[in-house]
Formats: C-alpha cells, structure tokens, sequence
C-alpha cells in the first residue's frame, strides 16, 4: 500500500524532474488535486488522469474539501498503489500533503515524495533574495482568517494561496493591523509560467488587482531595521550581557521597580494630553521596563519572554468565553465583567488560592481612588449596590449634611473621605471607569490656570491681592473655553 505524491513545478513542463516525468508515465491512473496547472495538457498521454477539481464547485470550505480529497487517496491506496501529483512542490503550501502523511501513518499506508520546484524558486529568482535571509513563507488562508499576521516585520514575507480579490481584500485588512496602508508590495500572478505577471502596489490596492488568480502570491519586502519585537529583545540581551551596558548589568527586579511605575504615569500623561506622538515614545519606554523585567528572569532562570507571553494569551482565551467558546453576553460589557470575575475565582480556586473577601487581589500600591472604585465594582457584581442613581444622589447628600453637621475637625475629615468615597460610586453610576484620570485632568486644568496667573502678573503673585489674581483666573478659564469651541 503505497501513495506517491509528485510536484509537477510552477508551470512550464520543462521544470519537472526526470524521476518525476517517470513515475507518471509509468503509472496507469494519476490522481491530479487540479488540472487548473499550466503543465497538465503536456503530461505523458498514455497515463489516465483524475481530478479533484469537482470538489472545489460542490464543497464550500478548502479543508473539507482536503479531507475528502485524503479519504480517497487512502481508501484507493487500500487497493493497489496511488500516484497524486499536486502544484509546485507537495510539501511547500499543499495541505492535502500533510493531512496524508499523518493519515497514512495511523493507516500504515507508505507515502513516497518525489519534490518539484515550487513557486518560491521563481519568485526568489525574479525578486532577487535569498530565502535563508529570513524569508518567511506563509498560506494566504490562514492569514485571511486572523485579525494580525504572524509576521516579524523586519523580514520578508511571502505569501502564498492568494486565491481571490475576496481573500486579498481579508488578507488586506489583516496585514493593516501591522503594516502601513502604503506598503508597498508586489503580487506576482503565475510565478514560473510563461503568463508570470509581476505588480507592485500599495498593499491597499491589492484586492483591485484584477490579475488575480490561484497562482497569485504576494510578497512584502522588509519594513525596516528594528521593527520587530524579537530585535528589541536582543537589543535588551545585548545591554545585559558582559559586553553590555554597566547600568543595565546591575538593574534587579527591586531596582527597577521605581522606573515601572514613573513610566506607566508617563504613559498616562501623554494620554491625557492626548499626544500621539509622546505616547510612542512612553509606550516604547514602558516596554522596556517589560522586556528588561523578563531577560532579567531569563538570566536567571525564573522564566522567559514565551512564558509571559504564553500566560497572557491563554489567560485572555479562557477570558473571554464568549469570543473563543459558546457563552451569550448579548453585546453587554457588564455581563462580560461579571463572566471574568467568575471565572477568576475559579481559577484561583482550582489553583489552591484562598481567598478571604471578593474585594481581594487590588495589588497594594494601587491609587486609593481606584482602589474605592474596584471595591465598588465588584461589590455590585453579587447585588451590593443602589437600584439606580438617585440612591447614589441622595447619599451624597446625606454624607454632605453629615460634614457641615460635624464640629470636630477631625471628625469632619473622616466625614469628608466619606463622601470621597461615594462620589467615587457617584462617577461610577456615570459609567466613569477611571477616576484618577479624571483628578489628572483636574489637576492639569489647575496647573494651566494658575500657571496662566503666574505668566500674566506684573506684580510678584505674593503683592497681589485674591481678586487681581482671581481676575486672571477667569481669563485663563475664558481663554479655554474658545479654543473649546
């Protein structure tokens, strides 16, 4: 019991090996995956040959199509010996190659490859690269599929299988989420074949190709020298290792533990300033604290970057039910908050992890008026909380009676933290989720008023009297109110 698989090249007849032209002129029947292949009409004559092309018109999905395309390959090969002959090379981009090699062995049928060029020789030839170079090679499919490429952008790619101008326009879309709209990138049509037709546009312009067709590859050049994360760590090993940076060296996960959190404030302010451009930069800056933390384990043998990454992608996973499984939360956010506390309970449960309180597990140095908010959340997760805003309103209220009520100055500020605390819950029910960002932005609108007092007095402010600086606040707030509008 024996199948065959023989690549019949990109195109022209010439480019089949002799052992492959052999193979089929001595076989009685060859089973052919398409005869959609520029070199099928020139095949040995005395051969009867059988496609698979019907499938392709009566099965909607490529990879029931495959299976079905495997279960008669080694249902026939039960029978006698099967000869397949498939596009290009059966092991470069030919699903149905390995979905019969994993069958085959359960079935101990045995599979011989007789290998032809595939359509990566005549691209590499026409684009002028060395595929060692770090090219990677990729299924147009799969990459239709995702919502970003696998791709390490500061290598070349090549990807294969792009089918139709509907599979290059999903193939578009994924690629956007990591390359310029005005990429620019070549679709080469029938590589190898005298037809070859080469394009090289913006990748936004790839599904407006009308050359397309199931010999359409595309290729993107490198994006550029450090564009990758794999190079930022290297860049982060290198300042490590004993040829390296003395400051980086001596860096422990104590030390750095000051440079974390100036940098995710950093981050913050460029956000609340709403500059783009400074947020590179700070996002660039928290990274490194990141990928620093994690070479730094690597040294030491606590863990490494595939584990930080590997945690998080399956912790968001099993997350997210209702995006990777059959859980319903009918397009409502709290029904999502509400599944992801649950099922981090009974992570922890399931990992031994005691907990005393619902409210645990809000790191420590968390900033208090997040802390209230957390607290409030997940306390209105199992029914602890007002019916509707007004219970909010009137508590405020109450709380703020209470303070004018009190004498006692220190008991007047217990009662203030008091009201503190339910304004938090107040912004809450406002669908606030963040109330630091509120006070910074407090803060900064403060900062620019007064500072606004400072540029615009002709007296030193400690001559000033309240009302010529209360008159140069109102300026200020004048001022901000037209650039508003």
């Amino acid at each position: 019991m024996t199948i065959t698989i023989v690549g019949l090249g990109p195109g022209s007849v010439d480019d089949l090996s002799l052992k492959a032209w052999r193979t089929l002129e001595n076989a009685e029947k060859v089973y052919l995956r398409t005869e959609r292949h520029p070199c099928v009409p020139q095949l040995p004559q005395n051969t009867t040959y059988k496609s698979f092309d019907a499938l392709y018109e009566s099965i909607e999905a490529f990879e029931d199509v495959y299976a079905k395309i495997t279960e008669t390959l080694l249902k026939a090969a039960k029978s006698g010996a099967v000869v397949y002959a498939v596009p290009g090379d059966p092991l470069v981009g030919e699903s149905t190659t390995t979905r019969i090699l994993a069958a085959a062995k359960i079935e101990n049928i045995t599979v011989n490859i007789i290998n032809g060029i595939s359509f990566i020789e005549p691209m590499l030839a026409h684009l002028g690269i060395d595929a060692l170079n770090g090219l990677q090679i990729l299924d147009g499919l799969d990459i239709a599929a995702m919502h970003h490429p696998p791709i390490n952008p500061e290598y070349p790619t090549l990807i294969a299988q792009v089918y139709s101008r509907t599979v290059a326009s999903d193939i578009k879309l994924t690629l956007m989420n990591q390359y310029p709209d005005d990429f620019e990138v070549t679709l080469i049509h029938g590589a190898g074949t005298e037809g070859q037709i080469v394009e090289t546009i913006p990748l936004y312009e790839i599904d407006r190709s009308e050359q397309i067709n199931h010999l359409t590859s595309l290729y993107l050049p490198a994006a550029g020298e450090y564009t990758s994360f794999e190079s930022f760590q290297e860049v982060i090993a290198h300042l490590r290792a004993p040829e390296g940076c003395p400051w980086d060296r001596k860096q422990t996960h104590n030390s750095l533990r000051p440079y974390l959190i100036e940098e995710a404030y950093e981050v913050l302010e460029a956000i609340d300033n709403g500059d783009w451009e400074a947020l590179v930069g700070e996002l660039g800056d928290l990274l490194l604290q990141i990928v620093l933390h994690t070479q730094i384990a690597t040294e030491y043998d606590e863990f490494h970057m595939k584990d930080v990454l590997e945690y998080v992608n399956r912790k968001m996973i099993r997350r997210h039910p209702h995006v990777w499984g059959t859980a319903d939360v009918n397009g409502n956010p709290d029904t999502v908050v509400a599944n992801w506390e649950e099922i981090k309970q009974r992570e922890k449960s399931d990992n031994g992890e005691k907990t005393e309180s619902l409210l645990d597990g809000i790191p420590k140095g968390t900033p208090s008026l997040m802390v209230a908010l957390k607290y409030q959340a997940k306390a209105a997760t199992v029914g602890f909380d007002w019916s509707d805003v007004s219970g909010v309103e009137d508590k405020v209220r109450e709380e703020l009676a209470e303070i004018f009520a009190e004498t006692d100055s220190h008991l007047k500020a217990r009662e203030i933290t008091d009201l503190m605390f339910v304004l938090v819950n107040w912004l809450r029910w406002l669908g606030i989720d963040d109330p630091e960002s509120l006070m910074r932005e407090q803060n900064a609108k403060f900062y620019r008023r007064f500072h606004y007092i400072e540029s615009q007095a002709t007296n030193p402010l400690t001559e000033m009297s309240l009302d010529e600086m209360e008159a140069l606040w109102l300026e200020a707030k004048k001022l901000e109110s037209k650039r508003s509008d």
